[in-house]
């Protein structure tokens, strides 16, 4: 920024902002908004100078006005945190609109606040929600040791038939490959949640239905 202008007038102001001279010295008067560099007599010439702060500043304000209809109330404070912040802080600071509200980037520490109340936003991190809920879905899906090779009945789980407990799967369906000349092995790769012993333990509690 060495090479620009570091004050302006009234006039010159009006033309890089859109704000007229009218609406700048009404702001002054208001304390909604204070030139840089002003004298105590505003009646003089050239009592009210801008840095190129308060330029940049005043557009971002005339944005919110004339495009995020955001009330002058709400601007009052953001004029304020605006006049607050040195160049550094502006090439850092990302300012958002949210239902005619401004929320801000926090250079300081990176988070989100809404400019008027100072509260922070709360920021749901998507990815960590989907990786959470993925190792939940498989801690959910590994059975408990001590099911593994039984046999089970419960009446919310296909329909009360005998099923590999800890699992949805009938014995009737395991029978089924058996008796269709499929091994051990080549029934695990059909149920490959299941081991040998759910398998031995189906095709016994098959045969032993049968048989009564």
């Amino acid at each position: 920024m060495k090479n620009v202008i570091a004050a302006f007038t009234e006039k010159q102001v009006e033309r890089l902002t859109g704000v007229s001279v009218h609406r700048l010295r009404y702001w002054d008067r208001t304390s909604f908004f204070t030139p840089s560099f002003a004298q105590m007599d505003r009646s003089a010439p050239f009592s009210r100078i801008y840095s190129f702060i308060d330029v940049a500043a005043l557009r971002v304000l005339s944005a919110l006005i004339k495009e995020y209809k955001v009330p002058l109330q709400h601007l009052r404070k953001v004029s304020q945190k605006l006049g607050k912040m040195d160049s550094a802080s502006w090439a850092r600071t990302t300012l958002y609109v949210l239902n005619k509200k401004v929320i801000f980037i926090d250079p300081a520490d990176g988070k989100q606040r809404e400019v008027v109340s100072g509260q922070y936003t709360i920021g749901i991190p998507l990815q960590k929600i989907l990786a959470d809920a993925n190792k939940d879905v498989q801690a959910l899906s590994q059975r408990d040791e001590n099911r593994v090779g039984k046999i089970e009945k419960h009446r919310n789980v296909s329909h009360n038939v005998s099923v590999v407990a800890g699992t949805r799967i009938p014995v009737r369906s395991i029978k089924n490959f058996a008796e269709d000349g499929y091994s051990i092995e080549q029934i695990l790769e059909e149920y490959p949640t299941l081991t040998a012993a759910d398998i031995e333990a189906a095709l016994a509690d098959a045969d032993k239905d049968e048989a009564a």
